[in-house]
């Protein structure tokens, strides 16, 4: 019989993100969702945020003194740089961490790993969350930010007390390359409220099923030149709106806009949170994610929970979360995704067909609840 968590209170440090509350990144959306909810069990957590930026408009008033819905904020030293900001503010909060009374000291993220042993020889229990292959990343290739990530990754692997992972193949990753046992605890999703086009009308001229929406960071991995390339092949009457800012990109994002040039059907909306974001989102004819790497894509996740019909390219940690209620392409191939492109602008019976029931599937299959249910089981210990 499955043992019940305790409910002693634990202290826990969540260190590895920019900052809580924001949606900014992935790290950020989990621990702003997760954390909440921890307190709301009787927990006390700290986040220990870089110093410097501030919350998006939706969080407006969410923090005060230093508190965001229960949850201690503690800003560390960082040096806002390129390549810096992660990896000093991360052994900033692992210091100031150490030398709290924490029950749980929790990193998230792979580079962010590099300073967990400084809680473990404190005696602090460490977990990590791997939240990708990071090194893997475009922006990082080839230098230092690559081997300084996958020196991270070893040492969470070696002294982690608990190693949490998004998906499959990242656990069967850590077995092949560590021999290292790891936890798989998906993501979850809250179900959302769904908007009528009113800001997307006035900022951007959208209306309801008259755009194909992708949201993501603009990073090489992400895919979205292949998007531009096939949408530019497509004979329709569709827009395509590209949502999200450079992460350390901008040759990048340049590289997207020079593609786009002379193409008033294609939109940059730039970073959208809040009231803008729900409205993107269940307005969209359909959602695409043609991404060459994932962790877990909680942007998929979104999609889906606003009914979005999606179309996703064909790695396993898309393939693995949507089963059979997507549209997959072969990863990369440009030309199959104009096909498929073409096929959903042809076809709104097929749209409807994935939009049907989608919601209730993705909502039920990944719940936050659970998430952080499971989450504290591994804190207690199994």
């Amino acid at each position: 019989m499955k043992e019940k968590i305790k409910k002693e209170k634990l202290k826990i440090a969540m260190i590895g993100h920019k900052a809580v509350p924001s949606r900014r990144g992935g790290i950020e959306l989990v621990l702003t969702t997760m954390c909440p909810i921890m307190v709301e069990k009787g927990h006390d957590v700290t986040c220990y945020n870089r110093s410097g930026g501030e919350a998006e408009n939706e969080y407006a008033g969410t923090v005060k003194n230093n508190m965001y819905k229960g949850v201690k904020l503690k800003k560390v030293f960082t040096v806002n740089k390129k390549g810096l900001a992660a990896m000093t503010s991360s052994f900033s909060a692992a210091i100031c961490a150490s030398f709290k009374k924490y029950d749980v000291v929790h990193f998230h993220a792979e580079g962010p790993c590099a300073a967990l042993w400084i809680p473990k020889l404190f005696g602090k229990k460490c977990v990590c969350t791997i939240h990708g292959i990071d090194w893997k990343r475009e922006k990082w290739k080839g230098g230092f930010g690559s081997k300084y990530i996958k020196f991270g990754e070893k040492v969470a692997a070696k002294f982690a007390d608990e190693v949490i992972v998004l998906s499959k193949s990242v656990q069967q990753y850590f077995m092949d390359t560590y021999r290292r046992e790891t936890v798989l605890i998906p993501n979850g999703v809250s179900r959302p409220q769904i908007r009528e086009a009113q800001l997307i009308t006035e900022k951007f001229g959208l209306h309801k099923d008259e755009y194909i929406c992708a949201l993501s960071r603009l990073t090489e991995e992400k895919g979205i030149h292949y998007l531009i390339e096939a949408y530019q092949q497509v004979k329709t009457d569709k827009k395509l709106v590209i949502a999200g800012d450079t992460s350390d990109t901008d040759d990048y994002v340049k590289k997207l806009k020079h593609m786009a040039a002379g193409n008033p059907n294609i939109i940059f909306t730039g970073f959208v949170s809040g009231n803008l974001f729900e409205e993107l989102f269940s307005n969209a004819y359909v959602y695409v994610l043609p991404s060459n790497l994932e962790g877990m894509p909680l942007s998929l996740l979104e999609a889906m929970s606003f009914g979005n019909a999606v179309i996703g390219s064909s790695i396993p940690e898309i393939t693995d979360v949507v089963e059979n209620k997507a549209i997959i392409f072969k990863k990369a191939d440009v030309a199959n995704l104009r096909d498929k492109l073409q096929e959903v602008c042809d076809d709104k019976n097929m749209v409807l067909k994935y939009k049907t029931g989608v919601a209730d599937f993705i909502c039920s299959k990944y719940n936050w609840n659970a998430v952080v249910d499971r989450t504290l089981e591994l804190y207690y210990g199994k």
